[in-house]
């Protein structure tokens, strides 16, 4: 069964990023729940298990943001902000006092 949302909800697909849920697929039992969802940063249509989705934060209904997020936009950070990488530089072993 598929079933549209509206209004759409505001969801964090892990691997992802955050977006949209724009509808849910139901199988039926023994099968995870499949939602629909808009990607924000890419504009792609992926369509989610149940266990990949997380709320997004919520201040009126008092919901933080779920730790898995955190930990992803965390590290999405870092990637994004960290130095170049120079394979050619082999640090000095007496200057890092490992000598």
């Amino acid at each position: 069964m598929f079933t549209q949302l509206n209004p759409t909800i505001p969801v964090h697909v892990l691997g992802k990023g955050d977006g949209y849920a724009i509808g849910m697929i139901d199988y039926g039992q023994e099968h995870n729940l499949i939602w629909v969802t808009a990607i924000d940063e890419t504009g792609e249509l992926w369509c989610a298990p149940n266990h990949k989705v997380r709320l997004g934060k919520n201040w009126t209904m008092g919901r933080g943001e779920n730790p898995l997020v955190a930990k992803a936009k965390a590290d999405k950070y870092a990637a994004q902000n960290a130095g170049p990488v120079d394979a050619h530089i082999v640090p000095d072993p007496v200057a890092s006092g490992h000598c």
